[in-house]
């Protein structure tokens, strides 16, 4: 599975709802490896945010005028299509297993190589950050426990995430730092940094939680920090205001859909 990250999302929480927990996700948390406190960690996020349970998840939403759908089944088989109007022409981008294709009113049209690894990119980087903490998953992902820290006065276990360059996408070098809510188990705070045009660093803080057929969805607020800062101090930037307010970007209407 592609692990292909962009500078190109965001997504704290004042109400929280938590997923049911099942009899999967149970036997599922059981199954961690207590010896590695990151996997531990992992397992708790995935609960916390409904993705403990391995089994086929079909949804769509809205991000920035366009149309997004996403399934995946227990086997590795995933399915992702962004759909947006351009000129009065429906255009659709699907990303799979087997590769991705774009078609404007139903036809598919040819793209050059670097055409459809910058529209892969930017499609698969949507369905990760709005399937977050699901992708820290993958094969490609390197996870490091970074301890705990507070942050406006609670207690965050850190999950470092970093990527190998063998399925880690053009942006493997990028580095993230993730705070879970150390009872809850919810990613609140995210922050990475980046190499492309020229670098940069930015912190989220979620907000809206919402829980659509037991996964749990959030939106961010995305701030911008000096390029170099170290991730782990940006929540006491944020904090002493320090931080530029950059955007908010929500996922809108969140439902869970049949597989076509």
């Amino acid at each position: 599975m592609l692990v292909l990250l962009l500078p190109v999302l965001a997504f704290f929480s004042i109400a929280f709802s938590k997923p049911v927990e099942t009899e999967v996700a149970a036997e599922y948390l059981a199954m961690a490896d207590h010896s590695n406190p990151q996997e531990m960690l992992l397992t708790k996020a995935l609960e916390a945010h409904g993705w403990a349970a391995k089994e086929a998840v079909h949804y769509q939403f809205t991000f920035r005028k366009k149309r997004y759908t996403f399934f995946e089944d227990d086997k590795g088989n995933y399915r992702y299509t962004v759909t947006r109007k351009a000129e009065d022409q429906s255009i659709v981008e699907t990303l799979t297993n087997q590769g991705f294709q774009r078609a404007v009113e139903g036809q598919a049209i040819d793209l050059s190589s670097e055409d459809v690894s910058r529209y892969s990119e930017a499609l698969n980087s949507v369905i990760y950050f709005a399937t977050l903490p699901h992708k820290l998953n993958d094969p490609a992902v390197i996870r490091a426990y970074g301890g705990t820290a507070t942050v406006a006065g609670t207690t965050y276990e850190l999950l470092e995430v970093s990527f190998k360059q063998a399925g880690g996408g053009k942006d493997y070098q990028d580095q993230f730092l993730y705070w879970v809510h150390r009872e809850r188990g919810t990613i609140d705070y995210m922050a990475y940094n980046y190499q492309v045009n020229g670098g940069g660093v930015r912190f989220r803080k979620a907000f809206n939680p919402r829980t659509v057929a037991g996964i749990r969805f959030q939106d961010y607020e995305n701030y911008k920090a000096p390029v170099s800062t170290d991730l782990a101090q940006l929540p006491q930037l944020w904090e002493a205001g320090k931080l530029e307010l950059l955007s908010t970007i929500e996922t809108a209407d969140v439902e869970s859909i049949t597989q076509p």
